[in-house]
């Protein structure tokens, strides 16, 4: 039988803000987590997306947080994206409404993060790039810093935030406590243990690998031009879904061409703004968007629940991004359903992912849906015009305001009036 949080020692009050926010069972990390945290000691955990690291991380630090000075934080937490940055948090908040929690990244003006910095805040969850450049400006110092948190490890090496997250270590209270957190422990992130924590705990909890009794994969064969039928009758059928592509501008282009065909989506990736990332999540949430177009980037920050299905409709470049894409379904204990759309000639790097992750199953044309049922797509505004054109009545007569129209149907271009020759009234000229 799994232990209640009180049990785990967390005090009463969070464990009322639990309780009221729904949460009474501790996930396997947190019951392995939180009572090694609650004592101080430094935890290298290791644990898929999905698995409740923030309430693992977040429940120590709300506990153990001191009284912060002005712009001089006493706990920091290290996350790789801005959307990540945003949903931690919020998440935090929920704990206690005596700790104050601010949150930094990019994409946003500097003036609302220079004031919260003022304030005081006990916990500043961050995005590196971002801190640094406040540091530089003087706006926050981390010396009193005596609690770190450093999630999503890894993706802070794909991503390339190493050297910042040493420089930034480098400033905290040598005596400080390092929680980490990360899908995997290897490579830079084993170096990063090895030199920044001391005797840490290791934690190691579930696979990194999907698991195919939670996760539904199936592999697609479809040829290009039927990819967004595809989509849109996937999308139909299962509801919540994410849509991977491997640009910008294949993303937006997508998110277009399934408006048009009636699916509420939208796209979101590094070149937006960040008001309007913040928007079309919060839509995603709520229900208001059912296809979220992202790139890999953008979407290491979405962690959603109730993500029903994964499209990879560029399949990704290896199996480690595979991983990291299908991990937005099937999470927290839920089922979902992942597919790869494989044109002919992706045939081979497909089933080369399917054997370094076990995945067995072979590829097959589209059996669960009608790719042939998709609604026409709304005429774009060119198309409209040209209807409009090509209306003309049968006998040749113009309706009145209806534009000119040649004899091959197009818009007529308007002549332009001719004017005589003074000096030769015999010579036409045109005027310029």
């Amino acid at each position: 039988m799994s232990p209640t949080f009180a049990q785990l020692g967390v005090p009463k009050n969070i464990c009322g803000a639990l309780q009221r926010a729904g949460i009474t069972t501790p996930f396997p990390i947190q019951a392995l987590t939180i009572p090694d945290a609650m004592d101080g000691a430094d935890i290298c955990g290791r644990a898929p997306t999905g698995s409740g690291k923030t309430l693992a991380f977040g429940i120590p630090l709300v506990a153990n947080a001191a009284r912060a000075k002005s712009r001089r934080p006493r706990a920091l937490v290290l996350s790789p994206t801005r959307e990540l940055a945003g949903q931690i948090a919020s998440e935090l908040r929920t704990l206690s409404t005596r700790i104050r929690v601010g949150v930094i990244h990019g994409g946003v003006g500097y003036g609302a993060q220079r004031k919260q910095l003022q304030q005081g805040v006990e916990i500043l969850v961050a995005c590196p790039g971002r801190l640094e450049d406040l540091i530089d400006r003087r706006a926050v110092s981390l010396h009193e810093v005596d609690q770190v948190v450093i999630d999503e490890a890894d993706r802070m090496a794909d991503m390339g935030f190493l050297p910042a997250v040493r420089r930034l270590l480098d400033q905290t209270s040598p005596r400080r406590q390092t929680l980490m957190f990360s899908a995997t422990l290897d490579r830079d992130v084993a170096k990063l243990t090895r030199d920044y924590q001391h005797q840490p705990v290791t934690h190691r909890v579930g696979d990194t690998k999907p698991d195919i009794k939670v996760a539904e994969h199936r592999f697609w064969r479809v040829a290009k031009a039927e990819r967004i039928a595809t989509c849109v009758n996937l999308i139909n059928s299962e509801g919540s879904t994410i849509v991977f592509c491997r640009t910008r501008h294949g993303s937006d282009r997508l998110a277009r061409q399934l408006s048009q065909r009636g699916v509420r989506a939208a796209a979101i990736h590094g070149g937006h703004a960040q008001s309007r990332r913040t928007r079309t999540l919060r839509g995603f949430i709520k229900g208001q968007i059912e296809a979220l177009v992202a790139t890999d980037v953008a979407a290491r920050g979405i962690h959603v629940e109730g993500v029903a299905t994964v499209i990879h409709y560029d399949p990704p470049e290896n199996q480690k991004t595979y991983l990291h894409r299908s991990g937005r379904t099937a999470r927290a204990g839920e089922t979902g359903l992942v597919v790869s759309l494989i044109q002919p000639d992706q045939v081979a790097a497909a089933r080369k992912i399917q054997r370094q992750l076990d995945l067995k199953g072979p590829i097959t044309s589209p059996d669960r849906i009608d790719t042939k049922s998709t609604a026409t797509p709304r005429p774009r505004v060119e198309d409209r015009n040209r209807r409009k054109v090509q209306s003309q009545p049968a006998n040749g007569r113009r309706r009145p305001g209806s534009p000119r129209v040649n004899r091959n149907g197009q818009r007529a271009l308007r002549s332009r009036p001719q004017r005589r020759n003074r000096s030769n009234p015999r010579a036409r000229s045109y005027s310029r």
